[in-house]
């Protein structure tokens, strides 16, 4: 047994080399480097990070791409003669919201169907021109657009949305004749705007559910809800068919008139119609279709009626600074 001890020394040529190979900065260029894992909290800050940059994108891609065309007219249609139109007893028997048209509403329906169709024709329209309805859930109103359905093709329909919002003044639930003849009194009494049948609305009440639903309206038209998948047609034109005081409440909200003024508004004719059209800078305005006159006799007041003619040039999100809704209506101390 040999010691280790007494082995002798290995020769030089027999010793194992220990080698090391030293690199500079350069040496390391091109090279990829291991990156330390990543905690959960960095991975979700550079997620949110990247979200956000895509939004950024898409918002500035959306701010520069046209803002759609918006529809050409707003139609307002009150539904045609009803059943209650011709014997108040009918809502002591019948529930308001089941009241129908009678013969001669029908007929009304049918009139104001060949009168849009002529309207939307009309003016250097394309060929691409579409209705697009919105009709309170009453039967009345439901069959006044069958009615007026009778003059459009499918192709020529874009769409139909029924919508409570459009829905009449609630007076109620079954009305005593007698009684409602004495609500009607006070309420001239008391105010038109401002008084609730028992058990129902006000005038008020509806301002606040139609504010609503022009909120939703402004926003279908500022994003293109209403164009055809591929199609940019200024020649879109939207029908609200609903009831008389629900439309006077719509243009209140619309053009921000005055409790006064909407007091001072006529009913619409049964099957009766009035067109907002977008005028020379794309505001809708009265009176691009009507007259002075007839805005007269709907209970326009010369106020009123500047406001609309400013409206027939201006632009979208503009202000009419003229229009003294906030100044010579309210104060009596100017000149």
């Amino acid at each position: 047994m040999v010691s280790l001890a007494s082995s002798p020394p290995l020769p030089s040529s027999s010793r194992p080399r220990l080698r090391l190979r030293l690199r500079c900065c350069e040496d390391t260029l091109g090279l990829r480097r291991r990156r330390p894992p990543l905690s959960a909290a960095a991975v979700a800050a550079e997620l949110q990070l990247l979200e956000r940059s895509a939004a950024a994108l898409s918002a500035a891609a959306a701010a520069m791409a046209p803002a759609p065309p918006r529809p050409r007219r707003i139609v307002l249609v009150r539904h045609g003669q009803s059943e209650g139109n011709v014997d108040e007893a009918a809502y002591a028997r019948v529930p308001d919201p089941r009241i129908g048209l009678t013969a001669q509403g029908w007929r009304d329906a049918d009139e104001c169907g060949r009168r849009i169709r002529r309207l939307v024709e009309s003016g250097g329209a394309g060929d691409d021109w579409r209705v697009y309805f919105y009709v309170s859930p009453y039967r009345r109103t439901l069959e006044t657009l069958c009615g007026i359905g009778r003059s459009f093709e499918p192709l020529r329909i874009a769409g139909i949305r029924e919508e409570p919002r459009l829905r009449e003044q609630d007076f109620g639930n079954f009305q005593d004749r007698e009684k409602m003849r004495v609500e009607k009194e006070t309420r001239q009494r008391y105010g038109r705007f401002f008084y609730r049948f028992p058990n129902g609305e006000s005038a008020a009440d509806v301002y606040d559910r139609i504010t609503g639903f022009r909120e939703t309206l402004k926003a279908d038209i500022d994003i293109g809800r209403f164009q055809p998948p591929g199609k940019r047609s200024p020649n879109m034109n939207i029908v609200l068919v609903s009831h008389g005081l629900t439309l006077r409440v719509f243009l209140m909200r619309w053009y921000k008139w005055t409790v006064e003024q909407f007091e001072g508004l006529n009913n619409f004719d049964n099957g009766g119609m009035l067109v907002m059209q977008t005028g020379n800078g794309g505001r809708y305005s009265l009176l691009v279709h009507h007259t002075v006159e007839e805005l007269r006799a709907f209970g326009f007041t010369e106020e009123m009626l500047e406001d609309q003619m400013w409206q027939k040039t201006a632009k979208p999100g503009e202000l009419n600074y003229n229009f003294m809704r906030h100044g010579q209506s309210f104060f009596t101390h100017f000149g």
